[in-house]
């Protein structure tokens, strides 16, 4: 080790103890960009520390939860993992991350589409993993061919990393095709089942990745998840390597048999929904690959509890309520299904900011599926309260839906609109990113998670 990398490492770790045992604050990030600012390299040399190697998530829904109980899972089968939990997915949050300790077994770390270039040649996993790719934030990440071209050229400066790509995304499928031809391997996993569940009106990719024809669909779970081809080339959903089966989605959670590398186990989670079945399954992928936590996968799902206001529950006063993140049109969708599958009457409280890490451009909403909510389309006794920086455009986007809302100013003003609701209705709070945190904080002084 060098001077300057034991400089930074060690300025990193003073910065992450002061922040934590003096200043009780979050030390996610601060640490790891002090230590970047004196070896910029640093993560290329903390890789070095990892007995076995790194494993590394990405795509734009799921990955927090996706990352987390894959660490847990990997942790169950004794090894010892660093990774970032609370979902600092930049190279500063993943070099803080790397900091403790001077051995590890595994690095678990969840990264940012935009950020793979940063981390994944440094870092060099033995895996990344690609949940999908929907569109997020545009006016930062731009349109999703440019994220694709990130993430290929992050893949082509580590070429022993193996992709495990969702073989139902046709986007994921367009890395997986480029990253192939330039050498990395390529393993999939995906839904091998029609749910027969309703489509969401607007999907995400229409046509081929390889020659652009419009693409022909088997079925479609949602968004441009399903199984789909190509009528003027040989680009389709691959042949499998990690498939769900026998699914059970319900609002008490899922359940799914998971068939890969000659065995088959059956799982189930209480929370999530259909979403919910591609990430368990890309986790317990992993597990297998590595050989390490698959057979204790149930248990640490067993055990799993939803964190950084991700499906978290609370009880407050009596009524449940849940915490979700919603932040671009296939997320929102999700939850809207989610409201759906809960047949009992209910509020939802829709919080829409347009900070710098929201993006500013929030015309996004008009692609959610907020007429599901409506009357007119069979739903009944939902009550929409609409919040955050942007909650009139909010409003506009419900009336068009044919959905009434009232305005609330935070959780506790959500709370006390629907106190004349029975105490067995819930409310559901959906909220972008930069909403979460302050909801979630909300929510922890006036109630109990569940």
């Amino acid at each position: 080790m060098g001077v300057r990398t034991g400089l930074a490492i060690g300025a990193g770790r003073l910065a992450s103890w002061g922040l934590r045992r003096v200043l009780r604050r979050n030390a996610s990030q601060l640490p790891g960009r002090i230590a970047l600012a004196l070896d910029p390299q640093l993560l290329t040399s903390l890789r070095d520390k990892l007995a076995c190697g790194g494993v590394v998530v990405c795509g734009t829904n799921g990955k927090t939860t996706t990352t987390n109980v894959l660490a847990s899972a990997v942790e169950a089968s004794g090894a010892r993992v660093l990774c970032n939990r609370v979902g600092a997915n930049m190279e500063a949050g993943v070099t803080a991350a790397m900091l403790p300790g001077s051995t590890a077994d595994w690095a678990v770390m969840e990264a940012d589409e935009l950020s793979t270039i940063h981390i994944v040649p440094k870092l060099r996993p033995r895996y990344l993993v690609l949940l999908n790719l929907f569109r997020d934030q545009l006016d930062r990440a731009g349109e999703i061919d440019h994220v694709q071209d990130v993430i290929v050229a992050a893949l082509a400066a580590s070429p022993e990393t193996t992709l495990v790509a969702c073989g139902d995304d046709p986007l994921s499928m367009g890395v997986a095709v480029r990253a192939k031809a330039a050498g990395n391997k390529v393993l999939t996993f995906g839904i091998g089942e029609d749910l027969g569940e309703p489509t969401d009106r607007v999907p995400e990719a229409r046509f081929c990745q390889v020659c652009g024809a419009e693409l022909s669909y088997e079925y479609r779970h949602y968004a441009q998840m399903g199984a789909f081809s190509c009528p003027n080339c040989d680009f389709a959903r691959p042949e499998l390597d990690f498939v769900a089966t026998g699914i059970t989605v319900t609002r008490q959670g899922v359940s799914f048999d998971a068939t890969g590398l000659g065995t088959t186990r059956h799982l189930s989670a209480g929370f999530g929904g259909t979403y919910m079945v591609y990430n368990l399954l890309a986790a317990y992928a992993v597990c297998s690959l590595i050989g390490a936590g698959a057979e204790q996968f149930q248990q640490t799902l067993d055990g799993y509890r939803p964190q950084n206001g991700r499906l978290q529950r609370f009880d407050v006063g009596g009524r449940e309520v849940v915490l979700n993140l919603a932040k671009n049109p296939a997320g929102f969708n999700r939850n809207i299904a989610l409201l759906l599958a809960d047949e009992r009457p209910k509020a939802a409280f829709f919080v829409i900011n347009d900070d710098f890490n929201d993006g500013k451009d929030i015309s996004w909403i008009w692609d959610v599926d907020f007429e599901r909510l409506s009357p007119e389309f069979g739903a009944r006794d939902i009550r929409a309260l609409a919040g955050g920086s942007r909650a009139n455009d909010v409003q506009v986007r419900m009336k068009y839906a044919g959905l009434g809302s009232r305005l609330a100013s935070g959780v506790a003003d959500a709370l006390e609109q629907v106190a004349d609701m029975p105490l067995d209705q819930p409310l559901y709070v959906l909220c972008n990113y930069s909403a979460l945190w302050p909801a979630k904080a909300e929510l922890e002084k006036v109630g109990e998670l569940q």
